[in-house]
């Protein structure tokens, strides 16, 4: 896991690069998606939580129309100017330009600044690392620029990044957590709507808390954007053969009337949407219910989908989770994220996590020679400004 960052860590790092404190400093958190997986970009439910791990921005405003950061984690200065925003080769610094872009585009009037920046959501973990980078950003320039702080009008702002500027089509449920979060609950998002509710975790049936515990499988997966893109192309083409505008506008009765025609990978495209929108409204009645069990045999059922019928797991990810779930105190475990590689997520019996931990972490060491990251997160706000944490 990469190291801890703490606003203090920023504030000295600030402090050392500029001689003198912040003037703003801002945070935007990554997520951990408890269920409802590639189903945002079909207008569908997702169910994610904002943790405590995310990006923080240290800044000061410039006289000039100039961007410039110091990366603490990639220890580069990358500098651009607001009025000569291209796309260039990819980076960090391009969710940055890429949240300015969006920003002029829908007609904000944006200040220079400079600062420090540092994070420690880990990269390429299906955390959301980008989504808690671009709402940093935009949590930065609204409050340099005098803008209100709207988390709906900000997550669709960069989902435009990853759509128009970065090339990926993905949904809007990463931005929407990062910009919205709620502490100590998870979120549910109506994707079409953009309506949230608050949804607070379960206890155990003999009322403990259950925490949730991501487990990074270390592994990475190259080419995610084009096949995650192919995903949204065979969503849309189910879509077309069922006769509805979006898959969340599917249901049973109209599925099993074309799925005997349909081809077979589309058919087992639309059946993950279809099920998983089911199971994810299953998952905040079990949890607003404090039914763990439930909420576990759900998170399970949803990982088998996204292995089967979506095929977006991998041999490293269905291990750490078929570990998982052979746990005394886990009720239930699935992938997390787009897939292909990165994190799986588990609730676990609080009083179960230090022997669920540390058994885990032998197992899949001694199957696959990778020690994973096992790390327990908590339910934070969405994206911040930070006004007393620093001189």
């Amino acid at each position: 896991m990469s190291r801890k960052v703490t606003a203090a860590t920023v504030v000295e790092a600030f402090i050392a690069h500029f001689d003198q404190s912040p003037a703003v400093m801002v945070r935007a958190p990554g997520r951990v998606n408890l269920i409802g997986e590639h189903t945002d970009y079909n207008d569908g439910f997702v169910l994610p939580m904002a943790i405590n791990y995310g990006v923080w921005i240290a800044l000061r405003p410039r006289p000039d129309r100039q961007v410039v950061l110091y990366s603490l984690d990639f220890a580069e200065t990358k500098r651009f100017s607001l009025d000569e925003l291209a796309p260039e080769q990819a980076g960090w610094w391009e969710y940055i330009k890429g949240t300015a872009w969006a920003l002029q585009k829908e007609g904000y009037n944006l200040r220079g600044f400079e600062g420090i920046l540092a994070g420690d959501v880990p990269i390429g973990a299906g955390l959301s690392s980008s989504a808690a980078l671009e709402m940093a950003a935009c949590r930065a320039f609204c409050v340099l620029s005098n803008v209100d702080w709207q988390p709906v009008a900000m997550a669709r702002v960069g989902q435009r990044v990853e759509n128009e500027w970065l090339g990926l089509q993905s949904g809007i449920m990463d931005q929407m957590i990062s910009a919205a979060g709620v502490d100590n609950h998870a979120l549910l998002i109506d994707c079409r709507s953009l309506v949230t509710r608050p949804v607070p975790l379960p206890i155990t049936p003999e009322g403990r808390p259950v925490a949730v515990v991501v487990l990074d499988t270390g592994t990475r997966r190259g080419l995610v954007n084009s096949a995650y893109n192919e995903r949204r192309a065979q969503c849309n083409a189910a879509a077309e053969v069922l006769g509805v505008g979006t898959l969340r506008d599917a249901d049973w009765l109209t599925f099993h009337r074309y799925a005997d025609t349909m081809d077979p990978l589309l058919r087992r495209r639309a059946r993950h949407v279809i099920s998983e929108n089911e199971r994810t409204l299953l998952a905040v009645e079990a949890m607003e219910h404090n039914d763990a069990v439930q909420l576990g045999y759900l998170m399970n059922a949803s990982h088998a989908s996204l292995r089967d019928d979506y095929a977006v797991s991998s041999d490293h990810l269905n291990l750490m989770v078929e570990l998982a779930q052979s746990q005394v105190g886990c009720y239930g475990a699935r992938m997390t994220g787009a897939g292909f590689g990165g994190c799986a997520v588990a609730l676990v019996d609080e009083q179960s996590v230090a022997s669920f931990k540390a058994t885990i972490a032998t197992a899949y060491q001694v199957e696959t020679n990778i020690a994973p990251d096992i790390y327990v997160c908590r339910a934070t706000k969405g994206a911040q400004l930070l006004e007393s944490e620093f001189p």
